[in-house]
């Protein structure tokens, strides 16, 4: 297992993560899994084996069943585990349930550590944008909870570039912890990040953690073209990802399966190989119904693509450049910097 250094802080966090939102099988989450506290322990355990020592979850997955059974999980095992959590979602049905504003953070943080049996998160997240609360309202309160050793770093999920941009410069301005870390989606499937996440995260040093690499199990390899779809899934309906280019994806996954083909793996491995490799990245969440599953995951750990195989599925994923990029890549090839290169390098390159 590899060590990444998590952006520009001094943290060093496994190239795998290991997602618990399996966990519970509460609501509306009982569709992603149902594991229990015996289940959990067992996938904590290949997860400890295999090296990872970052879990993360949510205080709306399964209404926070799931950080309880991942606190209860992890009790007793190695101090090095590290915890990540987020806020954000409604909790309650009052009128402050749900938002960044200082006191629904702070309320959720202490229920978070509560439920998960903990003194202190390592890293809690903003779960989503939250367009009302002002931006130094929301860094203060991660402020306060740093100093009162409650979390030790915090991180942004789901922003826009904008979103990141604004709470950098307003934590600089106002000598505020600042995101150390995104946690974003990212895949073969849904290349978006590269235009502005990932190249802010290269500028920036901003870590990068990478939920739904499967794109919920859109690149597992068991979608084909001409195909049945599986019993109750419409590509049309997808939702998160949501599928815009049927036959793009389906171009995606012939290469992807062709891949695993020639290196005797299956699609879901190099996946997540092509995912953990990319620039940027910090770590790749994953997740499993299974035991089985989770086995087939970790083994993408220490899968190696080739410059061709990389190249074929760069190229069947390639994401269209939008205004302004195509016109740096036809007028600034020739000043462009490392963040700039992220996503211009291939339409600046001569065959």
């Amino acid at each position: 297992m590899q060590y990444r250094q998590l952006g520009r802080s001094g943290l060093l966090v496994s190239a795998f993560t290991l997602g618990t939102m399996t966990f519970g099988g509460k609501g509306t989450f009982a569709k992603t899994g149902n594991t229990d506290v015996k289940g959990a322990s067992r996938q904590i355990d290949q997860c400890l084996d295999a090296g990872i020592n970052m879990f993360d979850t949510a205080d709306i997955y399964s209404s926070g069943e799931s950080e309880i059974i991942l606190g209860q999980a992890l009790k007793g095992r190695t101090k090095e585990a590290l915890v990540t959590t987020k806020a954000r979602f409604r909790t309650n049905d009052g009128p402050n349930g749900e938002g960044s504003s200082r006191y629904h953070l702070i309320a959720a943080c202490e229920a978070s550590l509560k439920r998960l049996g903990r003194d202190h998160i390592d890293l809690y997240y903003l779960h989503e944008w939250d367009g009302i609360t002002p931006l130094d309202e929301t860094l203060e309160a991660l402020d306060t909870l740093t100093k009162a050793g409650k979390i030790r770093y915090a991180g942004v999920s789901n922003f826009s570039g904008w979103h990141l941009m604004k709470a950098l410069s307003i934590a600089e301005q106002n000598r505020l912890i600042a995101p150390v870390a995104q946690q974003i989606h990212y895949t073969l499937q849904a290349r978006e990040a590269e235009y502005e996440l990932l190249p802010i995260a290269v500028d920036k040093s901003i870590g990068v953690q990478v939920w739904s690499p499967l794109a919920g199990g859109l690149l597992s390899g068991k979608y084909r073209r001409n195909k049945p779809m599986p019993e109750g899934r419409q590509l049309e309906n997808w939702g998160e990802p949501p599928v815009h280019d049927k036959e793009k994806l389906f171009d995606i996954l012939e290469v992807l399966v062709a891949v695993g083909e020639e290196l005797g793996v299956s699609a879901a491995q190099v996946a997540l190989a092509w995912t953990m490799h990319r620039p940027a990245i910090t770590s790749v969440v994953i997740g499993a119904r299974t035991d089985e599953q989770l086995a087939d995951n970790l083994k993408a750990a220490s899968l190696t693509l080739s410059e061709d195989q990389i190249k074929r599925l760069d190229e069947a994923s390639k994401p269209p450049l939008l205004y302004p990029y195509w016109h740096q890549a036809s007028t600034a090839a020739a000043r462009l910097s490392p963040a700039d290169r992220l996503l211009l390098a291939p339409f600046t390159e001569k065959p």
